[in-house]
């Protein structure tokens, strides 16, 4: 069985750090990249993922698979495997969403009805990656801008349905819960209440954007600023409930330096640390 990500802070991994980090070497458990980034065969790209693996965990965080498309593309789980040969990663994740038609591939992540057929789709496709790629998938929750008329079954229980089925596991991104809940006017905390956190194995924390419309706030998953309060208290409110779990900041856009995106991961491990003394406490 491959083994887990620690319990611990992570950062996805940007080369403009590369040479900081070989420096500082900071203390996190673990590092994340995109999947589609490393499909190449060679160059500084993989020299530097290699020295990075050397000395860390590594969570593989695909964005190209459309599992909630119509068919997966063999040659990019192919990809994927090689990848995942290569460098034997604790983790490898995808997103419940699709981006792909026939042969076109679109620059997005986009929703699903989330209805039977939809349920069976996505888990044949879940088994058929699992299966490919020889490893349990992380499936993560989506952030959301629009609702489904046709939806019918609620997305805590189609995710965890998912699980269900076909053995993965979650990574449960809570800014995508706190960005859809405020989009569609839901309770986030209604929603972790029915989301399957037994099944977690990784959480995401990110910024959003936030835009001002006549119907009341618009967020948006940007990725290009600090986590904001209202999450960063959602996620001690996870942890409270799941005990520490691996948590990485994802800061993709508008990248600002190294130590910045170690300060966020800093308050992450104090959530984990505060949780760990209380449950000692608790335990004594």
């Amino acid at each position: 069985m491959r083994p887990s990500l620690p319990p611990a802070p992570g950062l996805g991994f940007k080369p403009e750090h590369f040479e900081t980090i070989r420096d500082l070497r900071p203390d996190l458990g673990f590092f994340e990249v995109h999947a589609e980034n490393y499909m190449g065969a060679g160059g500084p790209a993989h020299r530097q993922l290699a020295a990075l693996r050397a000395d860390y965990a590594l969570s593989l965080h695909g964005v190209g698979l459309s599992i909630g498309g119509a068919r997966l593309d063999r040659d990019h789980l192919a990809r994927l495997r090689a990848l995942i040969d290569r460098y034997h990663p604790e983790s490898f994740s995808e997103h419940l969403a699709w981006s792909s038609h026939g042969t076109d591939y679109l620059n997005d992540l986009l929703p699903l009805p989330y209805t039977p057929e939809t349920l069976t789709l996505v888990c044949d496709h879940v088994d058929e990656a699992q299966e490919a790629l020889g490893c349990r998938l992380l499936l993560e929750n989506p952030s959301t801008y629009v609702l489904f008329a046709q939806s019918t079954i609620p997305e805590p229980e189609f995710l965890a349905e998912i699980a269900r089925r076909t053995g993965c596991g979650l990574l449960l991104d809570v800014n995508n819960v706190f960005v859809s809940c405020t989009n569609h006017r839901m309770d986030p905390r209604a929603y972790l209440a029915a989301f399957p956190l037994a099944v977690v194995g990784e959480i995401h924390l990110g910024g959003h954007a936030e835009e001002a419309l006549p119907s009341g706030p618009l967020l948006i998953d940007a990725h290009g600023s600090p986590v904001a309060d209202p999450v960063w208290a959602l996620f001690a409110e996870v942890i409270a409930r799941t005990g520490p779990l691996p948590s990485l900041i994802e800061w993709d856009n508008d990248v600002p330096p190294f130590r910045d995106l170690l300060a966020e991961a800093r308050r992450a491990a104090a959530v984990l640390r505060q949780d760990r003394e209380v449950r000692l406490a608790c335990a004594s």
